[in-house]
């Protein structure tokens, strides 16, 4: 699958330090250093609706940690999905008289032009659901030989008790586990299986929907062993993070660990785990089954600039829950207006620290609220000079502050 176009990304005259995440798995904070290259695994959308500010969340913020990664000397190998073939998306198809794949293949068009937009850098391997069929066949063959694979009917359905380490990911108790598991896609009330929690990894063909030609019969891959067989075939295992938004952490993310552990004893899918928080609109979740959605492409199309969109979310540490308002996007659009005026004057505030302290912010955590007032901080002083600027100022201030804005923040001005 075609991923979108690359922004320039430059180089800064400084290397960042290493960067310390937030590791769910370990519940604490762990220095990356990766050895080689570092590996990146952000689980994407299903196409049937156009991205939202959900989505831009979780992808902006670990496009912080691709750039921090790279700004600290780190070869950087992202890997990422689209899951162009599952239930909402076939439903929604249904719903609206259009034939699936022409839907999956316009929303993802979409993302593409919203991602390229708000300039994350693309991944190097961007694999569709349908296209990694056959990954996910190898692997499900593997765990068929691990002796954790069984059939309800004509599924085919993984023990999740095969993975000595479940739980281990999400670190929650079973009660927990089972309302997360019926609330995101799992079915614990199905009649057969040895234990609720147990997943999909095979759904035999059913009437009027998609099927492709397997051992197993003709059907299609679960949701979990999806991401699980491209993140393995892309990245391997003990790859460096494994990231997406909160409400991934269960069943997604530790089932997705689980097929890949069973199928390659001793090895663990990822090092660490790490997720992005929930963005809320008029006091829920957004989400698009309750559609209280605010999309890149509406704010695009009304000519709000992208950079303001991008600006908004580093506002708030990738890791909270938080509220979006019009009034918030609204400051940033006036923010980004008053940093490009500073940035215009050609001369301004002393830039070393400024770089420093942004590289630092972003390497504790991705702090990017904390870069976002160092930089204020800059513009206050920069304009705060003007008139002056000759005698007590950078003359090359301004070049140096916008180059790390672009690749620290990812912020073009």
């Amino acid at each position: 699958m075609r991923a979108w176009p690359a922004p320039e990304f430059p180089k800064l005259p400084v290397q960042g330090p290493e960067v310390t995440l937030y590791d769910t798995s370990s519940r604490g904070r762990v220095e990356t250093r990766p050895e080689g290259t570092a590996g990146l695994y952000v689980c994407g959308i299903t196409p049937y609706d156009a991205t939202h500010m959900g989505h831009a969340n979780t992808y902006v913020a670990f496009d912080l940690l691709h750039r921090a990664w790279r700004n600290a000397g780190h070869a950087v190998h992202y890997a990422h999905n689209v899951t162009d073939v599952d239930d909402p998306l076939l439903e929604r198809a249904d719903k609206v008289g259009v034939d699936w794949v022409e839907l999956a293949e316009r929303e993802t068009e979409l993302y593409r032009q919203d991602m390229a937009a708000l300039r994350v850098l693309p991944p190097q391997t961007f694999t569709g659901a349908v296209e990694s069929i056959p990954l996910v066949i190898t692997l499900i063959q593997q765990l068929q030989e691990a002796g954790a694979v069984y059939r309800v009917d004509d599924d085919l359905y993984f023990s999740v008790t095969a993975d000595a380490a479940f739980g281990e990911e999400s670190g929650l108790v079973r009660d927990v586990m089972l309302e997360l598991f019926a609330e995101r896609g799992g079915d614990p009330e199905r009649a057969g299986k040895k234990d609720p929690l147990d997943a999909l990894v095979w759904r035999a063909e059913r009437p009027d929907e998609p099927a492709w030609e397997s051992p197993f019969g003709r059907g299609r891959p679960g949701w979990h062993i999806e991401c699980a067989a491209i993140a393995l075939d892309a990245l391997g295992t003990g790859f460096t993070v494994q990231a997406g938004g909160s409400d991934l952490v269960f069943p997604h993310h530790e089932i997705c660990a689980g097929h890949v552990q069973v199928a390659r004893p001793g090895e663990r899918f990822a090092q660490l785990y790490s997720h992005a928080g929930m963005v809320g609109y008029l006091g829920e979740k957004m989400s698009k089954s309750r559609g209280n959605l605010v999309f890149v492409s509406a704010l695009r199309n009304a000519d709000i600039d992208p950079m303001a969109i991008r600006l908004t979310l580093l506002r708030h540490h990738y890791r909270t829950d938080w509220e979006w308002t019009d009034d918030q996007l609204f400051a940033s659009v006036d923010t980004i207006a008053q940093w490009r005026q500073a940035l215009a004057l050609g001369a301004g505030a002393p830039s070393a620290p400024v770089v420093a302290d942004v590289l630092a912010a972003l390497a504790d955590d991705l702090d990017a609220p904390s870069a976002v007032e160092r930089v204020q901080t800059w513009v206050d002083q920069t304009l705060g000079r003007a008139g002056h600027l000759a005698d007590a100022s950078d003359p090359d201030a301004t070049v140096a502050v916008a180059t790390m804005l672009d690749a620290a923040l990812g912020l073009r001005l």
